[in-house]
């Protein structure tokens, strides 16, 4: 009973007010001009009035909005505390285009640059020394030195019949060299073969498959060759098949593939024992726009993975776009060679390609083809 009457003070005064304008109907002369007042005053305090109507529900949250008023300096201090992850997330901003790889070529460029940089401080996964190759007096190979760091995106360039393929061809293990020395993670690839096939993964600029398979069993046997166990080969397959867009063509015979199709049943072959390199010659020859975006999207992700991707192509705009580094080579020989931005010094690739080989001159002395028709 304490407790009670200083709890009527409070909140019954507004309750009072009410029932007291009722009965005291003469005394509304005194006081009618407190009245019109005082309704204003608890229609605005009504509203709180009704979830308040118990003298004990209202210390609950009275209590509450202590802690309530505490909370303002805590949210002052939760942007203060935010802006250093604000700070850090420049660097979470140039990762973002990860989620949609290959939507715009944009971002391909700017993940390719900064893998450059970081794929500068990794260490040498493939190394190639002085690697040459001849064919009685013509050199097809002439004493090619390139080192692909872990978590690279290579691209290998050069006009037709410059070597490129002869060059790919012996860091495979495909084509033994006349002179000099290829290492995969230190283990030299033609005095430890089979160890160091392990290592790499190698997509052929021709295509030789065994097409009387299907490609479910080319992906067995190019697994278990590698030294994968069937249950490993058998998950990595589907997923692979559902990553290339080949789930419901595993059945088949490779034979009736379509040149793309092959093409990225050979690429999933390259990739099912999971290589540090991929040896990869002209691997968008023949696919479609929509399957090369999505080649390209598989290729980072290994990239990002760790893995490291040296690519031939005549394409050099998707040179530009997706890889980091670039090699260049003419007649055997590598003329220039680093960063994508360092080998095209401000130009873009096609255009620092012409000058460095002299194809721009290649045209001259056509003038009788051009102007042909107005000579008749």
């Amino acid at each position: 009973m304490p407790p009670a009457p200083p709890a009527e003070p409070s909140a019954p005064p507004a309750h009072s007010e009410v029932p007291s304008a009722a009965p005291a109907a003469p005394a509304a002369a005194p006081v009618a001009a407190p009245v019109p007042a005082q309704p204003a005053v608890p229609a605005q305090a009504a509203a709180p009035v009704p979830p308040v109507s118990a003298p004990t529900q209202p210390e609950t949250p009275a209590r509450e909005a202590v802690p309530a008023r505490e909370a303002v300096p805590a949210r002052e201090e939760a942007p203060a505390r935010e802006a250093a992850p604000a700070r850090e997330a420049a660097p979470a901003q140039s990762a973002s285009p990860r989620t949609g790889r290959i939507q715009v070529p944009v971002p391909s460029v700017v993940r390719a640059r900064e893998r450059g940089r970081i794929a500068e401080q990794n260490p040498v996964v493939l190394r190639t020394e002085m690697l040459t190759k001849t064919y009685g007096s013509l050199i097809a190979a002439n004493e090619v030195s390139v080192d692909v760091h872990a978590g690279s995106f290579t691209g290998i360039v050069g006009p037709n019949g410059a070597g490129k393929t002869t060059t790919l061809s012996m860091i495979s293990g495909l084509l033994r060299p006349t002179s000099g020395r290829v290492t995969v993670s230190g283990v030299d690839v033609w005095t430890d073969g089979p160890a160091a096939k392990r290592l790499i993964g190698s997509l052929p600029d021709r295509l030789r498959l065994f097409d009387r398979l299907t490609g479910a069993q080319l992906l067995y046997y190019s697994g278990v060759l590698h030294g994968v166990d069937a249950a490993a080969v058998a998950q990595r397959s589907s997923e692979l098949a559902v990553a290339f867009g080949l789930e419901s063509a595993l059945g088949r015979l490779v034979s009736d593939y379509s040149a793309g199709m092959q093409k990225k049943i050979a690429l999933a072959c390259a990739m099912i024992h999971a290589p540090e390199v991929l040896v990869l010659d002209e691997p968008f020859e023949t696919i479609d726009p929509v399957s090369a975006a999505n080649v390209t999207e598989i290729l980072e992700k290994y990239v990002a993975g760790g893995g490291s991707v040296v690519m031939s192509s005549h394409s050099l705009d998707l040179i530009q776009r997706v890889c980091d580094h670039v090699s260049i080579i003419v007649d055997g020989s590598v003329i220039a060679q680093g960063t994508v931005d360092a080998v095209r010094d401000g130009l873009s690739l096609e255009e620092r390609f012409t000058k460095l080989t002299g194809m721009s001159d290649t045209q001259k002395g056509l003038e009788w083809l051009h102007g042909s028709s107005e000579s008749e």
